[in-house]
């Protein structure tokens, strides 16, 4: 399965869980400190909660600069959120390519991309009335 049916897939089903989350939740400052600490660039999220048809609550974004930094950003969003937070993603797809990696936690959706895959994708655009943070370090 690819990252676009992941996301298809999920919004057949809830995105519903009993802990509702912001943007000070411990698993999404916990997923932002992962992702600054393997150096990921353009790191924005986009706060969904607001739009029904979405899947998620919140979309983490960012880039890395080559496959090998992709995947040590999701492995380390995997293992620190699995540490700090107790929490093990749902599900994590993309790992076959490296160009798109998609972690899901159900509330928030950490999406590490190539730069020239983000580019082609848009998801800030394609979600342009989510809410929008810039979370460079």
């Amino acid at each position: 399965m690819n990252t676009l049916s992941l996301l298809n897939d999920r919004s057949k089903g809830s995105k519903s869980t009993p802990a509702r989350i912001n943007r000070n939740s411990k698993l999404f400052k916990t997923i932002l400190r992962a992702i600054q600490e393997k150096k990921g660039e353009h790191i924005v999220s986009l706060d969904l909660r607001k739009i029904p048809e979405a899947v998620s609550d919140f979309f983490i974004i960012c880039d890395a600069t080559s496959t090998t930094q992709v995947k040590a950003i999701a492995d380390h969003v995997e293992y620190l959120v699995e540490q700090e937070c107790g929490e093990k993603p749902y599900r994590s797809e993309g790992r076959t390519g490296l160009q798109w990696v998609l972690v899901d936690y159900i509330n928030v959706v950490v999406h590490i991309f190539q730069p020239e895959t983000r580019k082609f994708y848009r998801l800030e655009e394609m979600w342009s009335d989510a809410a929008e943070a810039d979370h460079e370090s």
